[in-house]
């Protein structure tokens, strides 16, 4: 049988262990790796409980996760915060059972309201879900030509105004013009922006694995950004944002295909354009770039709470919250964020 270990922050052998696993592992994502663990302790200060399975020497199983305490959103354990995907990632279902049992027992004793699974696939018929989000993936085709035809013709045309308009993409080496781009994306849309410090840390910690792309015009300015992550044969754009000239010029469009045509160059095969609510303008974005929705089963263990969460934008009790938000000048915006944002998850 599998016993049950914690992965000690700092114990770098330890952590390579664990992400050997999480690489060889089909049920395993990019975020279930250990170096999120210093992430969500280093930057946002959230207790860590990052627990894994183990037999006869070899890792069986992981299970991330993070203590978000909120006065204003409440007091969970997430696997996994600021993540679209969680939960158990196990190679038999022994591991699995005892990591889940582990993660109630840390639940109880930590008097959280809810303990969070973000599963990919439905684990727990009889446990409350959240069937809010969905993600978009899409296998990469290895000619380039082929991945331009096979977006639908409305959005392929504007992929090719984005060309004409004389569009050009950068790796950049750091997250400063991405972060402007994206801060004043998120502010147009009454949310809090994530901490500038958080993107150079994943671009410090996950290095290669980790790329900023921005897309400017012609005459060298800034249009749209996106900061994306890469894992196995898969590319996954995460965090991104645009400046208000860019819907003119394509440059949203133009940014994802520019995206897609590296993949495609390197030999990735899978493009994950990540999760979206439905209902919402990313959703019908995504899924008019020819990509079809695939549900999300967030799981929950309630224990003082009679519904399941909805710590989001969609819920109308944040509306008036959102609309002050917008008229928040950007740099007191971007100060005080950081604070609402690690509250989140």
């Amino acid at each position: 049988m599998p016993t049950l270990q914690r992965l000690a922050p700092g114990d770098a052998h330890a952590a390579a262990a664990w992400d050997a696993f999480v690489l060889a592992c089909p049920a395993a994502t990019f975020f279930h790796r250990a170096a999120w663990q210093g992430l969500l302790r280093d930057v946002f200060h959230h207790d860590t409980h990052f627990l894994y399975a183990s037999e006869g020497g070899h890792i069986t199983g992981v299970l991330p996760l993070a203590e978000v305490k909120s006065l204003l959103f409440g007091h969970a354990l997430t696997a996994m915060p600021f993540a679209a995907y969680g939960g158990v990632a196990a190679t038999d279902p022994e591991s699995a059972a005892l990591l889940e049992a582990e993660a109630q027992r840390i639940a109880r004793r930590l008097g959280v309201q809810h303990l969070e699974m973000r599963n990919v696939q439905r684990r727990h018929a009889d446990w409350p879900a959240q069937d809010l989000y969905v993600t978009f993936r899409k296998a990469i085709l290895p000619d380039e030509e082929a991945n331009l035809l096979a977006i639908p013709r409305k959005q392929r045309a504007m992929v090719r105004k984005g060309i004409k308009n004389g569009l050009h993409s950068h790796i950049d080496a750091d997250a400063a013009r991405f972060f402007q781009l994206y801060a004043d994306n998120v502010h147009r849309h009454g949310t809090p922006a994530m901490p500038r410090r958080y993107f150079d840390a994943l671009l410090r910690v996950f290095g290669p694995d980790c790329e900023v792309m921005v897309v400017t015009g012609p005459d060298g300015q800034p249009l749209s950004g996106v900061m994306s992550f890469y894992f196995r044969d898969e590319v996954l754009p995460y965090y991104a944002g645009d400046a208000e000239a860019a819907r003119n010029l394509a440059a949203n469009d133009f940014k994802y295909w520019e995206l897609m045509r590296r993949a495609c160059a390197r030999g990735l095969k899978v493009f994950d354009y990540g999760r979206s609510k439905q209902g919402t303008g990313s959703f019908d974005f995504k899924k008019n770039w020819g990509f079809e929705p695939q549900p999300l089963h967030y799981e929950y263990c309630l224990y003082k709470r009679d519904a399941v969460p909805q710590n989001n934008p969609s819920n109308a009790k944040y509306r008036l919250m959102i609309e002050a938000w917008r008229r928040l000048p950007i740099g007191v915006a971007n100060w005080l964020g950081p604070f609402i944002v690690r509250s989140l998850g």
